[in-house]
């Protein structure tokens, strides 16, 4: 271990136990069944260095439902495969208002502002639908090349639990269809949604599976090109400004990294051609991210002095 990698070590445990013994506020996903289940109190973080060395706190080898952080992997699949076609079914612009907010669609005329509301992803599962036969199975089998762990499934219990109560998105799938940006049947893209957003990976699973985002697009552990230079830097840019809903520019404000979280309790932020960095930590603050996470986050980079600015 380098000088600079043992630096980081003791930076994240002092950190780890400074955040593990404070007020661990709001509460777990409590509209999605399973997830209300949770234990609060777990709390887990990975950082994998781009000459992979891995560090790895708490419970950082338990799985969790990564749910929205999917959302990244999804546009990097749909992207690669149909390139800048991509930007005239969804924007990528920051949102400014919840996850599931049905405000803006009709005044963007079905174009929701960008791929990581639940609407944008909603419209990348549709165009999923169209590029191949079986999405399930097709984004799955990205999933295990990129996360190199061919192990990964869905949690049918995770999915069937959100789809019991996805009235919101039902209402969204089908308000994008009345506008003309969802072909497919809203039952077919929904379905996908749900299942797309169950999958679930440890904290040090995650940052090996976004490894490809901190390295021009190429996975650190086999060297395969997921995505072009151009394209990883886009991700990139929309994790920046977009990849923590309403809360976003916040989280660049106090930790000025590219992430995105999800409302198991998950965040992955990436330093560029330096680092990834994954929490999980269940409890959500009122903008439904990680409590404990975001606050790691911003004493991490404020100790480290790391920022993409």
């Amino acid at each position: 271990m380098i000088s600079k990698e043992k630096e980081y070590f003791e930076i994240i445990n002092k950190i780890y136990l400074k955040v593990i013994k404070e007020e661990n506020l709001g509460e777990t996903a409590n509209y999605i069944p399973e997830l209300s289940k949770i234990d609060g109190e777990k709390f887990g973080v990975s950082l994998l260095f781009t000459d992979q060395l891995q560090f790895g706190f708490g419970d950082c080898e338990e799985k969790f439902s990564i749910q929205s952080i999917s959302k990244v992997l999804l546009l990097a699949l749909v992207y690669r495969d149909i390139g800048e076609k991509i930007w005239e079914r969804v924007d990528v612009e920051p949102s400014g208002t919840s996850f599931n907010s049905l405000l803006q669609l009709e005044t963007d005329k079905g174009i929701p502002r960008n791929p990581f509301i639940n609407s944008g992803a909603l419209v990348v599962c549709d165009i999923l639908i169209d590029i191949c036969d079986d999405p399930k199975a097709y984004f799955l089998d990205f999933i295990k090349k990129v996360s190199g762990n061919y192990s990964i499934q869905y949690s049918d219990k995770i999915a069937k639990s959100e789809f019991s109560t996805a009235y919101r998105n039902a209402a969204l799938t089908n308000f994008i269809k009345s506008l003309g940006n969802i072909h497919n049947s809203p039952d077919d893209v929904l379905d996908l949604y749900v299942y797309i957003c169950s999958i679930e990976m440890s904290c040090m699973e995650l940052s090996k599976t976004f490894s490809f985002l901190a390295n021009k697009g190429k996975n650190l552990f086999d060297d395969y090109q997921v995505l072009n230079i151009s394209q990883t830097k886009r991700i990139n840019a929309i994790m920046q400004t977009c990849g923590f809903y309403d809360e976003s520019g916040e989280f660049a404000f106090r930790v000025g990294l590219p992430g995105k979280s999800g409302v198991g309790g998950g965040i992955v932020a990436i330093m560029p051609k330096y680092y990834i960095v994954s929490l999980w930590s269940p409890k959500l603050n009122l903008k439904g991210n990680s409590y404990r996470g975001m606050k790691f986050l911003e004493e991490f980079t404020t100790a480290t002095e790391d920022s993409i600015f």
